[in-house]
């Protein structure tokens, strides 16, 4: 194929899209013009140079081209390019007559003022959401973040749940605990919703994302001239705002030890002054806490208050890590996937190597992690099915076999030895009856157990 060739030039310069090209060695062939405006990058930076180096050298985050070369077949991912753009870049190879991948075509799409638009449009989403709940809740309408949770129902959470709705009646202290990302916010709305108090305000603030002095003004309020750059017309608080209402303090352990002080005059007196006032205000609100620290060895370390742990700490409620309940894998991801395919207009479903993949992943970042992993699959998978080659690398590795403490029945464990062999082999051999004769199995066996896991 001529590159060259002027009219080939003219044809990719017309389009919108950016297109990039290059041979079975991963050399940079050809780019269009689109490509130059959507990544700043000049043709002549690029042509002849192999994918790998332009990693290497900061100049993309990762190349499809490769990846495509290595598996070759259709994918797409997101690249970041050095001026800070998020692209959507998609390859498709271009097999030769004896079935060799001769080219890597790709199409590159900025996704940054998408995205960007995507996350003003959350935001103004949970905006409303936070004014509109408490007039359905008023009206008699059942609760839909019980409803709405896809593991309500499912023993580890089903617990949770409970315990939230017995605290729920009464103002009693309650100080979620659990991993980074296990749905401690979630749980917090759930206990105020349930409460007397659903038809006030729900705030809530992030003790560990602020600075001292911006936590204490977001909290407490200041009167005008408080402070340089303090409004003219000063602020009322979190604890203001919410009278009535509940404020949800998360990650508690991070609140510097003079808000602490405050904090406890608010829950012994139920009066608090603004930065820089002289007034006391009273106030009536509920507070929730979470944190992911070990509060008492804080206390023993004298970095965390004694008198205020136990203030908060009436009735813990420990949320597990999603490690902790595996059950619940499968369930999230199917929940999160067809509210994303809705989102995004996709009919996406999940291959069952890479659900079994999922279920064996430790999920360090919990629920969040899972959420953010669906989305961004929604988003750059490029046939119908979510597959095993899809996912991230460290995300295809099974998690190594059950220790001592967690022992399963004989069957069970070799079930899922069965199922790591098989996707390795998987993994390996890309088809079925390829597979199935380095297991030493007939193809129709090999199928037969995969699709008794799919439906189990």
């Amino acid at each position: 194929m001529d590159f060259d060739d002027p009219g080939f030039r003219e044809l990719i310069d017309a389009l919108h899209d950016g297109v990039y090209i290059t041979d079975a060695d991963g050399i940079t062939l050809k780019v269009n013009s689109a490509y130059e405006r959507l990544t700043g990058l000049r043709a002549e930076d690029v042509i002849g140079q192999h994918m790998q180096a332009l990693v290497e050298q900061g100049v993309i985050s990762q190349s499809v081209s490769l990846r495509v070369l290595k598996e070759g077949k259709a994918l797409s991912l997101m690249q970041s390019v050095s001026q800070g753009k998020r692209l959507l870049v998609s390859g498709t190879p271009i097999f030769a007559a004896d079935g060799r991948v001769r080219y890597v075509v790709s199409t590159v799409r900025d996704m940054t003022e998408l995205l960007r638009m995507k996350h003003e449009r959350d935001e103004l989403q949970q905006l409303k959401q936070l004014r509109n709940s408490t007039a359905k809740l008023h009206a008699g309408q059942r609760d839909d973040l019980l409803d709405a949770s896809p593991v309500a129902d499912q023993p580890a959470s089903g617990r949770v749940f409970m315990q939230a709705r017995q605290v729920a009646s009464s103002d009693v202290k309650v100080l979620l605990q659990g991993e980074t990302g296990v749905g401690k916010t979630l749980i917090a709305q759930y206990i105020h919703k349930s409460s007397p108090r659903a038809a006030q305000p729900f705030l809530a603030l992030n003790c560990g994302a602020l600075p001292e002095n911006l936590i204490e003004a977001e909290l407490f309020g200041y009167v005008p001239g408080a402070f340089t750059g303090a409004g003219s017309k000063g602020k009322r608080g979190l604890l203001e705002l919410a009278h009535q209402g509940t404020v949800f303090l998360d990650e508690i352990g991070d609140l510097p030890l003079p808000l602490q002080v405050k904090l406890l005059k608010v829950i012994e007196e139920s009066r608090f002054i603004p930065v820089g006032g002289l007034e006391l205000k009273e106030v009536d609100v509920r507070i929730i806490t979470a944190t992911h620290h070990d509060l008492r060895k804080m206390v023993a370390e004298g970095r965390f208050r004694a008198d205020l742990y136990y203030r908060l700490n009436v009735v813990p409620i420990h949320i597990p890590a999603l490690r902790e309940r595996p059950e619940e894998i499968q369930p999230l991801l199917d929940f999160y996937l067809a509210e994303f395919n809705q989102r995004y207009g996709r009919v996406l479903s999940w291959e069952l190597e890479a659900l079994d993949a999922l279920t064996d992943y430790g999920w360090p970042g919990n629920i969040r992690e899972l959420i953010n992993l669906v989305e961004r699959l929604v988003v750059t998978v490029s046939g119908e099915r979510i597959e095993l080659f899809d996912l991230p690398e460290e995300m295809r590795i099974a998690r190594s076999d059950v220790g001592e403490g967690d022992l399963l029945p004989l069957r069970k464990q070799v079930e899922n030895l069965e199922r790591r062999l098989i996707r390795r082999a998987l993994m390996q051999h890309k088809t079925t009856r390829e597979a199935a004769k380095v297991l030493g199995l007939s193809q129709a066996t090999l199928v037969q157990k995969m699709k008794r896991w799919e439906q189990g």
